[in-house]
């Protein structure tokens, strides 16, 4: 056609329209970050040519993308920000006002841009049929046309600039960039063509419109919840996950693809390679910046990130996976914090944890290289697999801390949960090292007293003794053990390297290495360890045996070793016997009912509170030797703090008015705290604030260290909304 003769010519002749239009783009999709439009299938054009001056000439006046009718539809009304945020896969309607109604001679099409200079994919309403994006007109009254464009479910996700452009015979009128126009388009779990589609409603509100959570710390035998602001939807989040893609410098046309963003996004979150967002710190020396356990959520780390395009400093696990958490929602993929208890760190990829112990009892830390974290944080995303057979799609693991290298770069994930747990390693991405996590053997080793390593002890269910996350739409734990794992001893098979036997139980033995009495220990109390023995010998039995305790990072990683106890003690004989013809679990009540002698470790808490520092675990280890066989225990204890109480005055109100939070900590212990810091944040109504002071002295009735009245708005344009989980806004710490 001649429209086409002139495209291809490349430079128009002018005409009066009110603005120059730029180089025709190309129609080159294949390219990275190709951008698509839409096609009109509704109307047939006449492509002859006009009269000269039979009519006036065609302008576009105003777009408005209908922001206010947009949004609600596609949940995204929550997002802080002025321009539209939309999910691929479902339509959206845009309103244009042209110059003069618009007539079936007419031809225009709707261009949408994104990254510098990438090609456009266009679709033009008319005879010619192009681009991907099915459009049709939905409203036409005077001079405006309401048009409605669905963006395909495997669309590029980020932030697109729109063009209308107007096709004349004398060449193409493209409207002037106008940064109002912009979009953002994001996954879409609502629709099942998109590959993150969840396909329930509930799940949906939690795992991508809920922007506070909880991420479970401490032991399984004492949860600690501690609460985190997600805040996915607050001012500047949204461009600051698509900066953290940009400055990576991730090629466009992977951002459509969710397996390909969230491996990618398990590197970028921590600075390990390429500058990520956050720098680990597993020491007790955070000067320079803000200790872990001081941040409330991820708001202010992606902010400043964003703003300084340097790493923040500094973060640990629960961190990464909270600000992971962040990235995630906020692009539209479901996601939840997973906290695996006992987590196994296996630095050989052997499948299993090698403990090793000197002679004499201490344990061998220049020769042992596993490691066994108290607890570890990471993250699941629910995603098709078309990489995997389809069974093996549904939630992921994907873990942004910096542990061991994967292809080249310190990342982890995404890794089938159902591979994990049948024990399928062979499938991508980084299956074995999160088997190991919570799957793998721990063996007790010792060295005897020529420096042979002797295999002590097997202990198959210490290591991932529970998995947790928030419970949907409740403030409770809900325990998630099972998809990882078959219970111990069901008989299902896993790979052959993690189940080594281990030598067979001798006597005397341990039989019981825990707290009097049970349950959690609070800091600054007396802590008291009994060990029991038992023995099936005809003989007594001469037990002499190490306890070490020491203050350990919740990595495992010793900190401070502040006491050593020798025990000596002698198991009586005992004459019951197991028949050979006994099932073995026959065998093991008979086993149960030995009798036992106890030993009871005391450990004051004036001996371990100089030495804690910020670490809130003890761990207990034993090893020895009885007459005829080695022994070795391991016991973690996690130390609970005092909980804060947090009020909030006129929790209820109009919009806009101001509202003021008091937070106080009462020193309950009986010596004097120093150096408290106190932080605060609210999701969209307050950043976070902290507030310093020096000194907490103990009195009888306790003090109250009172944070000063902090100033909250609320202002208008926060765009709030009740809580999507239904609880009390002001009942969450």
């Amino acid at each position: 056609s001649r429209s086409r003769r002139s495209h291809v010519a490349g430079k128009p002749r002018k005409t009066k329209s009110a603005s120059t239009p730029p180089p025709a783009p190309t129609n080159d999709d294949n390219r990275s970050g190709g951008v698509f439009s839409f096609h009109e299938d509704d109307k047939v054009f006449d492509d002859d040519p006009d009269p000269r001056g039979w009519r006036e000439s065609l302008r576009v006046v105003e777009v408005n993308t209908c922001r206010d009718i947009n949004m609600p539809k596609h949940r995204t009304q929550a997002y802080d920000t002025e321009y539209l945020v939309i999910r691929r896969g479902q339509e959206f309607v845009l309103r244009v006002t042209f110059s003069r109604p618009v007539t079936p001679r007419d031809k225009f099409k709707l261009e949408f841009l994104i990254g510098a200079s990438e090609p456009v994919s266009e679709a033009t309403f008319g005879t010619r049929r192009r681009g991907r994006w099915p459009g049709r007109i939905v409203e036409s009254q005077g001079s405006w046309l309401l048009l409605g464009i669905t963006p395909q479910a495997d669309t590029i996700v980020g932030k697109f600039r729109m063009y209308v452009t107007i096709v004349t015979t004398r060449g193409l009128q493209r409207t002037k960039r106008d940064p109002d126009t912009d979009c953002y388009i994001l996954f879409n779990c609502w629709n099942s063509e998109d590959s993150v589609y969840y396909p329930d409603d509930e799940g949906r509100q939690e795992y991508v419109l809920s922007d506070v959570g909880a991420i479970y710390m401490g032991s399984k035998e004492t949860l600690l919840s501690r609460d985190w602001v997600f805040g996915q939807f607050d001012r500047g989040i949204l461009d600051a996950c698509i900066y953290i893609l940009d400055a990576s410098r991730m090629p466009i046309r992977n951002r459509g693809d969710a397996i390909k963003m969230v491996r990618k996004g398990s590197a970028l979150i921590n600075s390990q390679d390429e500058d990520g967002v956050l720098v680990g710190n597993w020491s007790e020396n955070f000067s320079g910046g803000t200790a872990p356990t001081l941040w409330t959520g991820s708001v202010n780390i992606l902010l400043q990130y964003a703003n300084t395009g340097s790493p923040v400093r500094y973060g640990q696990c629960w961190v990464f996976a909270g600000v992971f958490n962040t990235f995630l929602r906020c692009l539209g993929i479901p996601a939840r914090v997973i906290s695996n208890f006992n987590s196994a760190h296996d630095n050989n990829g052997n499948l299993k944890i090698e403990l090793i112990f000197k002679s004499d009892g201490s344990a061998d830390e220049r020769n042992t290289h596993d490691s066994i974290w108290n607890y570890h944080c990471w993250n699941e995303v629910y995603m098709k697999r078309p990489d995997l057979p389809p069974r093996l799609s549904g939630w992921q693991v994907v873990d942004a801390t910096p542990q061991e290298t994967s292809d080249g770069l310190y990342r982890c994930g995404p890794a089938s949960v159902l591979a994990i747990k049948e024990g399928q390693v062979g499938h991508s991405y980084d299956a074995p090292f999160i088997f190991a996590e919570v799957n793998s053997d721990v063996h007790y080793l010792t060295r005897d007293k020529y420096g042979n390593v002797i295999s002590v002890y097997v202990d198959k269910t210490l290591v991932g003794r529970g998995l947790f996350t928030k419970h949907i739409l409740a403030d409770t734990p809900d325990e998630v053990t099972s998809t990882y794992k078959h219970p111990e001893g069901d008989g299902v098979a896993v790979p052959s390297a993690a189940t080594s036997p281990g030598p067979t139980q001798t006597y005397p033995r341990i039989k019981a290495f825990h707290l009097c009495p049970e349950g959690q220990v609070e800091l600054g109390k007396d802590v008291d360890l009994v060990v029991e023995f038992q023995s099936k010998s005809d003989t007594a039995q001469t037990v002499k045996a190490l306890v070490t305790c020491a203050v350990i990072f919740y990595t495992g990683v010793l900190s401070n070793r502040f006491k050593s106890e020798a025990v000596e003690i002698t198991v009586p004989p005992n004459k019951s016997e197991s028949p050979l013809s006994m099932r073995s679990d026959q065998k093991a009540q008979v086993d149960d009912s030995l009798a036992a002698e106890r030993v009871v470790v005391k450990t004051r808490a004036q001996d371990y509170l100089k030495k804690l520092g910020f670490q809130r675990f003890l761990c207990f280890t034993l090893a020895g030797h009885g007459d005829t066989a080695y022994l070795n225990a391991m016991k973690v204890v996690y130390l609970q703090a005092p909980n804060l109480q947090l009020k909030v005055e006129a929790a209820s109100g109009p919009v806009g008015q101001d509202m003021f939070v008091n937070v106080s900590f009462v020193n309950t212990f009986t010596f004097p705290l120093h150096n408290i810091t106190l932080a605060i944040e609210g999701p969209r109504t307050m950043t976070n604030r902290k507030r310093f002071y020096k000194y907490a002295r103990p009195l009888p009735s306790g003090r109250a260290c009172v944070l000063t009245r902090a100033w909250v708005c609320v202002s208008a344009s926060s765009n709030l909304k009740p809580p999507s989980t239904g609880r009390n806004p002001s009942s969450r710490k």
